[in-house]
């Protein structure tokens, strides 16, 4: 490549110098890389994913992660990438284009998939080296993408989840751009959690308030752990929790056991278990990341059904510790118009993609155009039935808007 750089695919992050990948952009805890850290492109996390069994060619994720090298063979930037033979455990759905191309006599899979497996949380998806120029490694790394697809002969290369300052390079590099929506809490300075609720509308207020108390009566209480506290008998119990709720909402599961051990012996510091106990026992969990300026809520689970628990132990806490942290938001994850009623507003998350094949690149084009319309029109229909008082709604809008560029 231009510049005596290098572009060359590995299969596997423990054939990657971790020193290396903790200086790229989001991957850093470094506060002068510029780019908060991200707790996913870590090279614990993402690496755990493989060891661990849960994202590796057995379960469809091929690693193909590219990395960009200098002359002398230094790191200065990558793209975590994986081959797939489906589309499952990304939460932004292509299934009906790869049905149409392959009816039309095309063959989709595999794709390449530059994501995070199994976590649909807004990041860099360009990783960058500090000390080197952001927009045009940015740039030579989508360019890589394109380069790659094209060598291997296959349909698309898809990057999902994309931070909102690196759409610029996938456009420059054209890119097709797709949106989507997810809820949000925006912590607006506030010194607690009744200090949020004073912002809400007074019928607002009064609900969640109840809910909250409901979800804590039958004398259960909440615990938040962490670092140390997340022994091997934890985890047993929080595995519990997510293979009865995974199976039954996804079928199957996609984490093994074994992914929350190397995390939890990796980076404790950066998880919060919310439990929820009762009689002595944990009955409910939720697993949080804690980024360099969000709190991240991924998945729950629980083995006793009682009113309002989830959303206690999945929304309210994790804008309790948000607040308790000074953390500057709660992404929530995908999906779920039921965070609105919670202080959680809609922000628009994007992805990017390059199809090889111009019919199959034309028809999806068009295909974006109206739907990028129906999620900018759903998303401000949403926003402005949000819980807030008029005047703290517009506020927290506008606050919306303006870290909208930097989360999911």
């Amino acid at each position: 490549m231009a510049g005596n750089l290098t572009i060359r695919i590995e299969k596997s992050f423990d054939a990657i110098s971790p020193e290396s990948w903790s200086r790229l952009s989001g991957a850093s805890k470094d506060p002068s890389s510029g780019t908060p850290y991200n707790p996913f492109l870590s090279h614990a996390f993402l690496s755990s994913l493989e060891r661990s069994g849960s994202a590796v060619p057995k379960t469809g994720w091929h690693g193909h992660h590219l990395l960009l090298e200098n002359e002398s063979g230094t790191l200065i930037g990558a793209v975590p990438g994986y081959l797939k033979s489906h589309s499952q455990g990304e939460y932004v759905f292509d299934h009906g284009w790869a049905d149409a191309f392959e009816r039309a006599g095309g063959r989709y899979y595999p794709k390449l998939q530059c994501s995070v497996p199994f976590t649909p949380a807004t990041g860099p998806r360009l990783l960058v080296a500090s000390g080197y120029d952001q927009p045009s490694t940015e740039l030579t790394l989508a360019a890589g993408l394109q380069e790659v697809t094209r060598q291997l002969g296959i349909s698309s290369a898809h990057a999902t989840f994309v931070a909102d300052e690196q759409l610029a390079a996938f456009e420059e590099a054209d890119y097709l751009h797709r949106t989507d929506k997810q809820f949000h809490f925006i912590n607006d300075g506030y010194a607690d959690h009744d200090a949020f609720l004073e912002t809400l509308a007074s019928r607002k207020r009064k609900a969640l308030k109840k809910e909250r108390r409901a979800a804590l009566e039958n004398g259960i209480s909440i615990d938040w752990l962490t670092g140390k506290d997340l022994t091997e008998d934890i985890w047993d119990q929080f595995f519990t929790f997510y293979m009865d709720t995974g199976s039954r909402k996804w079928g199957r599961p996609y984490l093994t056991r074994l992914f929350y051990s190397l995390i939890g012996e990796r980076m404790a510091d950066d998880i919060l278990l919310v439990m929820a106990k009762r009689e002595g026992k944990y009955i409910a969990g939720a697993i949080n990341f804690i980024g360099g300026d969000a709190l991240y809520g991924r998945h729950w689970g629980c083995i006793e059904d009682h009113p309002f628990l989830h959303f206690e132990v999945c929304y309210h806490q994790a804008i309790d510790f948000a607040l308790a942290k000074g953390l500057k938001r709660v992404e929530a994850g995908a999906q779920g118009e039921h965070k609105l009623a919670r202080g959680y507003l809609p922000v628009t998350t994007h992805s990017m993609h390059y199809i090889a094949h111009a019919g199959l690149r034309h028809a999806i084009a068009d295909y974006l155009e109206h739907e990028r319309e129906d999620v900018e029109q759903m998303t401000d229909y949403l926003a402005e039935h949000s819980p807030f008082r008029k005047g703290d709604r517009q506020q927290q809008n506008d606050h919306n808007e303006k870290d909208g560029e930097d989360t999911e």
